[in-house]
């Protein structure tokens, strides 16, 4: 049992429990299991209104209805791994093709792709405007102390942070708590306590699009190979989760990597601009 104290975040609790009640529901009517695909998704294309987008138009062709459970990529891999979904979609390559090895999920596939920028002020103190790369952003940032917002949730915006620090020969845990601050939180609230801070940090371009609380922050690096980032799609494996939807959840991925599904994310846009960039089958 979940032991609930002053210290923990409403969010998880909110999360656990969305989790508690799907399973509730699937147990209390098969009915609904049978017809119904839960999908543990990162944040950020929650969080871009893609699914308010999509998830209708497949519900509609194939009357059913898809559940989604928005966390970071960490805790979906391991909500996932607990046989708490059908399908797992995240941003963490590593981790996911692991997911995959351990035999958790029945092969991964490149569904769509954008990248991740890093905000700041527009007054730019440590000069990030002027890098050239994500690793001498970083190194600027250091050089002057600062503030940098990271998530450090395990998330894979995270994880993808960390590669860019270590690329950048920085070890920022022994800065933890000085101008290297971890919010332990989601991109949304991380931006929030950023722009607050007046601090910097890495975002997905989806969440920043979508972000509308800006103020005087603006993208200061961009278009750095190595801010690339995939999202990817797995089945997860119905050996070693006997619940999993197998059929439906294979048709969903199968919508969502074909014709109809990557053309759907090509579409999508936000204040006028694309959020994701379908590359299934590439």
């Amino acid at each position: 049992m979940k032991t609930i104290n002053s210290t923990t975040p409403m969010s998880s609790l909110v999360k656990f429990t969305l989790v508690q009640v799907l399973m509730l529901c699937t147990l209390l009517n098969p009915a609904v299991a049978d017809n119904a695909v839960l999908v543990q998704s990162t944040t950020s294309t929650a969080n871009s209104g893609l699914y308010d987008y999509l998830l209708p138009i497949f519900e509609k062709k194939h009357d059913t209805r898809v559940h989604v459970v928005a966390v970071g990529t960490g805790q979906a891999i391991r909500n996932a791994g607990n046989c708490d979904a059908d399908v797992l979609l995240v941003h963490a390559k590593s981790a996911e093709e692991k997911f995959v090895n351990d035999g958790f999920g029945i092969s991964r596939q490149d569904l769509m792709y954008n990248d991740f920028v890093i905000v700041g002020p527009s007054s730019d103190p440590a000069g990030v405007a002027n890098a050239e790369s994500a690793s001498e952003a970083l190194t600027a940032i250091t050089a002057k102390q600062a503030i940098f917002a990271s998530r450090g949730d395990n998330s894979g915006t995270h994880k993808k942070e960390l590669q860019l620090w270590q690329q950048a020969n920085i070890d920022v845990e022994p800065l933890s708590g000085k101008w290297y601050r971890e919010t332990g939180s989601g991109m949304g609230a991380t931006l929030n306590i950023t722009i607050g801070m007046g601090a910097y940090t890495l975002t997905d371009r989806a969440t920043w699009i979508s972000f509308n609380n800006k103020q005087k922050h603006r993208v200061l690096l961009e278009g750095d190979d190595a801010l690339f980032n995939q999202y990817g799609i797995i089945l997860v494996n119905p050996e070693k989760c006997p619940n999993v939807n197998a059929a439906l959840a294979q048709q969903f991925i199968d919508w969502m990597t074909g014709s109809e599904g990557q053309q759907l994310i090509a579409d999508y846009q936000l204040q006028g601009k694309q959020l994701f960039y379908p590359n299934a089958n590439h």
